[in-house]
């Protein structure tokens, strides 16, 4: 395949780039943002024959727990044994096991039979959630350190998400920001501090309902976000409702933060005009 384009001209000292990259453990997408190479099959061809970094590989889990169902079901186990003991569905077991002899059936009690489905279910969601796990720390990995830009978009792409709007019939051209998830007040915060906002600007508020432990709510948001709980505005109470059948209502709801930027009118005009650029920018590569 002829090369295109003139970056891709010095295609063997690219190569030379990516492998070592690779080498040092980078993914697919890191190589490809580090190198700007936007043709996959340009980025094949610069990592053909290097194999992935260990940490990109999705863990086979199965093949182990594969051997262990075929060495207990030699052992005269039965299906319903074998799942309560690995976690793994039947039709799963019976693929692993229909070459070898089946044992000896006797009759369970109706509560045996019971014990041994919840058992399962229970190893099942076990399993389920370890798989969840790993899954989760291999996509946090991919992500590695966020460029500038990177945190820039995802910034204005959460605002526009979660944070205050003006309205055709109410002009508002303010600066807020709630939310009831401290990860999302991190982001935001770390946003900000990239568009050069002082912090200084910042006021904060908690917004609760009013059965929950609200000094314990402020004293966690102020301790989250770094500031005196004397420098919280008063806190907005949430009126209770008998008749609403609340889920949040454990010792680890902490309620909203409110973040405002005061004098935010001009930077709420830039964030709605980045909004614009990129709705922009999408429709261009979808038309």
């Amino acid at each position: 395949m002829a090369l295109s384009h003139n970056k891709y001209a010095d295609f063997e000292g690219l190569r030379e780039r990516a492998v070592a990259l690779r080498r040092e453990g980078l993914s697919r997408r890191q190589i490809r943002d580090r190198l700007h190479v936007d043709n996959n099959d340009i980025l094949n061809r610069l990592l053909e024959g290097e194999p992935p970094p260990e940490w990109t590989k999705r863990p086979n889990a199965k093949d182990d727990v594969r051997e262990r169902a075929r060495e207990l079901r030699r052992q005269g186990w039965t299906y319903d044994q074998i799942q309560v003991e690995l976690g793994c569905s039947k039709s799963s077991i019976s693929l692993w096991v229909r070459d070898l002899p089946k044992p000896e059936r006797r009759q369970r009690t109706r509560e045996e039979a019971s014990a041994i489905a919840k058992r399962g279910w229970e190893a099942t969601l076990r399993l389920r959630e370890e798989e969840r796990q790993r899954t989760k720390r291999a996509a946090t990995q991919e992500i590695a350190q966020m460029t500038d830009r990177e945190l820039f978009l995802v910034g204005v792409g959460l605002y526009w998400a979660e944070g205050s709007k003006s309205k055709p019939y109410r002009r508002q051209e303010r600066v807020t920001f709630v939310n009831s998830d401290p990860d999302m007040i991190t982001l935001f915060l770390a946003w900000l501090r990239l568009l050069g906002v002082e912090p200084g600007r910042l006021k904060f508020a908690v917004q609760i309902h009013e059965t929950a432990d609200v000094a314990g709510a402020e004293q966690f948001w102020t301790d989250h976000v770094g500031i005196e709980r004397t420098a919280l505005r008063k806190t907005t109470l949430k009126k209770h409702n008998p008749s609403t059948n609340r889920k949040n209502t454990d010792e680890t709801y902490y309620g909203c933060l409110r973040v405002d930027v005061r004098g935010g009118a001009d930077l709420y005009r830039r964030i709605e005009g980045w909004w614009s650029g990129m709705v922009v920018e999408a429709k261009r590569r979808t038309a």
